[in-house]
């Protein structure tokens, strides 16, 4: 495994990093990747055999790495190949230290969220909904009053999975990596996505016990605990990869996560992170695969509708090209604008915080006037996050590419 913080030896100095930096675009608070990123991180190093516990990482030397907001644009520009967001990443769990705030506990933690908040969804929506109530979560808790929510949907996609009859005579068998979003708070995109799926001849099987992967933990700095929920999420999937099932995942910067971030962020390269990571598909991606090898069904319907898509900085990281704009281009009737701005701003829980809230609104202000300008009847996403951040601030309903394919299938009405 190639050790990401090494790869600063490459940086040039030629700030294109910085320059693409939706954040330092914003506000002075950032600095800029390459300050806080390569050039920083020689610092660390350097500091690190004498104030560092050994097998550990030096602290930043300035809280200006907070407020990177992890996006990763600024490694995919990089001409040099600098793992600069990776690096970033790591200073801020090093900045850190493992001391999450109580506010920065919970909302990394959406698997116990969910958990306690679905059997009582009702009040724990109509909560989410009162303006007074937010006001004071706001205040003791330091979530913005005004941050994009989800309501709970009072009812899990895995209760759905359990009573679903599965299809006979599938031709393949793929496992369903769902995520904390699609269980808690969008379960009919669990189902749209079963469904499209088996329209395909696969025969879907969802592994009970998944719990979340660690991203939210991970982004705010507990590497600790991202790395036991990597290991639980990695055990529950092993025995499916191990089957030669593809892993499909809906959430696109989850199943980043378990395709190259625990490897290459959390430094889990044992074997078992490995084998999962080579069955990891994203949805659109293996839908995609499946055109590309003359098996997916395109008998698709007319879907006469203008629609925006964003491709949000977490599907780009993984290398794919645009998978849902290519599927896209297979349904009859349907008028797409690719988005050219380059982040929503929410980046995760990034942007529910009180203190960056209103970054996370000018880094998207762009691309909310972007897809406004279309004048639309829905927009596409392949993030939950970044959903819930475009239809907030655009004010545009925003939906998964899956819906969008269940539409042109007749399975459901857009």
């Amino acid at each position: 495994m190639v050790d990401v913080r090494l790869t600063l030896d490459h940086c040039v100095k030629c700030n294109i990093c910085t320059t693409a930096c939706p954040v330092a675009a914003v506000t002075p608070l950032f600095p800029g990747p390459k300050y806080v990123g390569p050039q920083a991180e020689r610092f660390r190093l350097e500091l690190e055999p004498m104030i560092a516990p050994e097998g550990s990482e030096a602290p930043s030397p300035d809280h200006s790495i907070d407020y990177c907001s992890g996006c990763g644009i600024c490694s995919q520009v990089c001409p040099q190949g600098v793992k600069i967001a990776e690096i970033n990443t790591r200073a801020r769990a090093a900045y850190v230290g493992g001391q999450l705030p109580l506010r920065n506990q919970l909302i990394a933690r959406p698997d116990l969220l969910g958990t306690l908040g679905t059997p009582f969804a009702p009040i724990a929506n109509a909560t989410l909904s009162s303006q007074p109530l937010r006001g004071v979560v706001e205040s003791v808790l330091g979530i913005h009053a005004e941050a994009p929510l989800p309501p709970f949907a009072g009812r899990t996609f895995q209760q759905w999975a359990s009573r679903h009859r599965r299809v006979r005579n599938a031709v393949r068998s793929v496992a369903y990596f769902h995520g904390c979003s699609t269980n808690y708070y969008e379960p009919g995109l669990g189902a749209l996505t079963v469904q499209v799926l088996e329209r395909n001849g696969c025969r879907v099987i969802v592994p009970r016990g998944q719990t979340c992967c660690g991203l939210p933990l991970q982004s705010n700095g507990d590497f600790p605990a991202a790395r036991a929920a990597a290991q639980r999420l990695v055990n529950t999937l092993l025995p499916y990869a191990e089957a030669g099932f593809d892993i499909v995942a809906t959430s696109t910067s989850c199943g980043l996560m378990l395709k190259r971030e625990y490897i290459e962020i959390l430094g889990l390269d044992a074997p078992e992170f490995k084998i999962v990571s080579e069955r990891m598909w994203d949805i659109c991606e293996y839908l995609w695969h499946l055109h590309e090898q003359g098996e997916l069904q395109t008998d698709f319907r007319p879907v006469p509708l203008t629609m925006p898509y964003h491709a949000p900085c977490q599907q780009k990281g993984h290398g794919i090209g645009k998978p849902a704009l290519d599927l896209f281009g297979l349904i009859p009737g349907l008028r797409v604008a690719e988005m050219t701005s380059a982040c929503c701003g929410i980046a995760g829980t990034y942007g529910l915080k009180k203190e960056k809230y209103q970054i996370a609104m000018d880094v998207g202000a762009p691309l909310f006037a972007e897809i406004r300008a279309t004048g639309p009847d829905v927009a596409a996403c392949d993030s939950e996050t970044c959903r819930w951040q475009i239809a907030h601030g655009s004010g545009v309903r925003t939906v998964h590419p899956i819906e969008v394919l269940a539409a042109a299938y007749g399975i459901c009405d857009m």
